[in-house]
């Protein structure tokens, strides 16, 4: 390897790092299809014997971030949603060949296709005729290419994306550097082309965004907190269009501090904005009261 390549790994690494810092993992992570019955044994959900009731028709899809996986970034949102009557599920998507526990890596084009073949098993399960969505970072995201261009509007009700990454992220201003290092861009397209796609001004997002931002017949919500460190500027998550409400957290509770990560992970505030998203009719006034509800 040339030196200068060598030089580049720093760049690299920093701006892998600073996704990762902020996205939980465990050593004892589990393939996909142990992590799916792990999850049904632990937590409720993945069970694909669950019919939808008449309260909650449609069997809701959780969608991880990048480097996360089906199971620990829905350690908190999978139980909230199954103890409340919801039919929910899981998928890992975006492996890359010899990187495993860290998904969401992969060409974001081929975890929608993914994405299109999950919710196709999840409806045939279930008998249910559409599904819902909903997705955490990349997660929140990724799914309105499915949507867009893969024929996937006709399978879903609503998208909830919490912290998307919707129109691309400055990481705080570090994509800024990365003209500055001949070849970083191809050296990050090449070893995590999902996190290359998701820079701002990617030819990803100029393809996902070009002639609006959603499609008829969907329902999207996003629910954004100021203090996201990863997707910034935070107002680069909203949407618009219509069928379209954009939350900020911080609206809703001044006081909670929740970041990038613990917005998808523990927020309890946010569950319950979730749960307004996926049952507008039934919807209850957030406050930081529901941190306890």
């Amino acid at each position: 390897m040339l030196p200068w390549k060598r030089a580049l790994r720093p760049l690299a690494a920093l701006l892998l790092t600073a996704a990762v810092a902020v996205v939980p993992t465990t050593a004892a992570a589990t393939p996909a299809q142990a992590a799916e019955t792990a999850a049904t044994s632990r937590g409720g959900w993945n069970d694909y014997s669950c019919k939808p009731s008449a309260a909650h028709p449609r069997p809701v899809v959780l969608v991880h971030g990048t480097f996360a996986n089906s199971v620990d970034n829905w350690l908190g949102l999978a139980p909230y949603l199954t103890n409340r009557g919801y039919c929910v599920f899981s998928l890992d998507y975006g492996q890359l060949p010899g990187v495993p526990f860290f998904h969401a890596l992969g060409p974001i084009e081929k975890s929608a296709e993914q994405l299109s073949a999950y919710v196709d098993k999840v409806l045939a399960a279930t008998g249910a005729a559409e599904a819902d969505l909903v997705g955490h970072s990349q997660g929140g995201m990724m799914p309105r290419y499915y949507l867009k261009f893969l024929g996937g509007a006709d399978k879903v009700n609503a998208l909830v994306g919490i912290a998307p990454n919707n129109h691309g992220t400055t990481l705080g201003g570090l994509t800024n550097l990365l003209p500055y290092f001949p070849g970083a861009e191809d050296l990050l397209s090449t070893a995590t082309p999902a996190l290359a796609q998701q820079v701002v001004g990617s030819e990803f997002m100029a393809k996902l965004n070009a002639g609006g931002d959603t499609v008829p017949g969907v329902r999207y919500t996003v629910i954004a907190t100021k203090y996201d460190e990863v997707v910034t500027p935070y107002r680069s998550q909203f949407l618009n269009g219509p069928g379209v409400k954009n939350v900020l957290i911080q609206d809703l509770c001044a006081i909670d501090l929740s970041e990038h990560a613990f917005i998808g992970l523990t927020d309890r505030i946010a569950f319950h904005e979730v749960a307004n998203a996926l049952d507008p009719a039934r919807a209850k006034p957030t406050t930081c009261l529901s941190a306890i509800g």
